[in-house]
């Protein structure tokens, strides 16, 4: 007999142990796992992951440094989290399930040792700021960019302090980048991609104009100014949309950035909404081959709603749906309303239980949504005309969010017989 639990993963896992046929092999340990896709459509590049807790039961004495994930006979593109909690273990992306299909994947691992993997990056996150410059009257003079893991940010920085690379954290799969203003704006933006491969260690090297020109590999598509951008974090105080402006403090970490699966952990102490003071925790994740990124956010203190949005277009249509058992809600706009004067459409996806209303201020579409114990989730995405085999038409963009409400809401049950 079966005995099921729900995940947050869009598939679902069946367990078995297996004993390992050659200890000549440099992985001697193999377990496999089912995956099943619970839909009665075809999806593509679903993200499996297998946790710590399970490893620890299907897999003895597992080997972080040491492991493959084989689709059939054919190695599959993996990593191991390990400073990621809420996906921490196995990654892996399965790149085609057809209709209630069901594969067998096996993974295999070595007790001892180190075996190093190299897979095509298909995702990155980054976060780069000047060194070995100073801080005049806000401004930071000299210097060159570094990379960084973690950033506690200067009381000195604000906007066009020229002191981070295009001015926050930024994140990428082969489909879309985006970043978010490490400032007191914090609103994200997007980087429309002409190319599948990673752009954005060479983006904002030469200062924050040249990335809003159309260039070899794309560019900043999307003019955020005072709005909530795609899926800034925001709270609704004195009837007006505010996003996390005001703060004691602010850090940034990039817990994770390998080949299928990157994330970037922001805490901000002591936001200012009205009267009140909360932290908010904000881990944004994305996986190889969607758009989508994933916000899940830890509330600490007394507030019972945050928002969240899409810039305003007048270019750009609205469509807007709550959601039900069977579809995510969704905020969404499509339109010629990029800085490259073309087609890009714009959307968040939430639970439907978390919904309280959509409402609207004069830079923003806004939904406004309650936590659960103090956390709340919601994906976004952009679409851009000119990416790689891209969306180009309203009616191909309205079937594609309708298609990813549909698979964040499909119900996920993991078993072991």
């Amino acid at each position: 007999m079966k005995k099921w639990i729900t995940l947050s993963i869009s598939i679902c896992l069946f367990f078995n142990l297996v004993e390992a046929q050659s200890l000549s092999d440099p992985f001697p340990k193999t377990f496999t796992i089912n995956v099943l896709n619970p839909l009665t459509v075809q999806r593509e590049d679903v993200m499996v992951n297998i946790s710590d807790d399970q490893l620890k039961k299907l897999a003895s004495n597992f080997n972080p440094s040491a492991f493959v994930v084989l689709d059939g006979k054919t190695e599959v593109a993996s990593q191991y989290n390990q400073h990621d909690k809420a996906n921490g273990g196995i990654i892996f992306v399965v790149s085609k399930m057809n209709s209630k299909e069901t594969r067998s994947i096996t993974i295999r691992y070595a007790v001892k040792g180190t075996s190093k993997r190299s897979y095509e990056k298909r995702t990155q996150a980054e976060l780069s700021h000047k060194v070995g410059g100073k801080f005049v009257n806000r401004e930071y003079v000299g210097g060159e960019f570094k990379n960084v893991d973690y950033l506690r940010v200067p009381p000195e920085h604000k906007d066009h302090s020229w002191f981070i690379r295009y001015e926050g954290p930024g994140w990428e799969s082969d489909k879309v980048g985006y970043r978010f203003y490490l400032d007191q704006r914090n609103a994200s933006d997007v980087f429309g991609k002409k190319t599948k491969d990673m752009v954005l260690q060479n983006v904002g090297l030469d200062g924050f104009d040249s990335y809003h020109e159309l260039q070899p590999w794309g560019m900043d598509v999307m003019k955020v100014g005072k709005s909530l951008g795609i899926g800034s974090i925001g709270a609704i105080t004195g009837g007006h949309v505010i996003r996390v402006e005001k703060t004691d403090s602010l850090t940034s970490s990039i817990l994770e950035n390998g080949p299928v699966y990157s994330s970037i952990r922001t805490n901000y102490y002591g936001w200012q909404i009205g009267t009140k003071k909360i932290n908010v925790e904000s881990l944004i994740s994305i996986h190889a081959g969607t758009r989508l990124t994933h916000e899940q956010l830890t509330i600490t203190g007394d507030y019972d709603s945050l928002c969240t949005g899409i810039v305003k277009d007048k270019l750009a249509m609205l469509y807007s749906d709550k959601g039900d058992a069977q579809h995510w809600g969704y905020l969404a706009t499509y339109g010629k309303q990029s800085l490259n004067n073309d087609q890009l459409g714009l959307a968040v996806f939430f639970k439907p239980q978390q919904v309280l209303e959509f409402t609207t201020d004069e830079f923003s579409h806004v939904v406004a949504l309650k936590p659960e114990n103090h956390h709340l989730e919601y994906y976004f995405l952009a679409a851009w005309q000119l990416e790689p085999n891209g969306i180009t038409t309203e009616a191909e963009f309205i079937n594609y969010i309708k298609r990813v409400a549909n698979e964040l809401s499909a119900p996920v049950k993991s078993g072991q017989q």
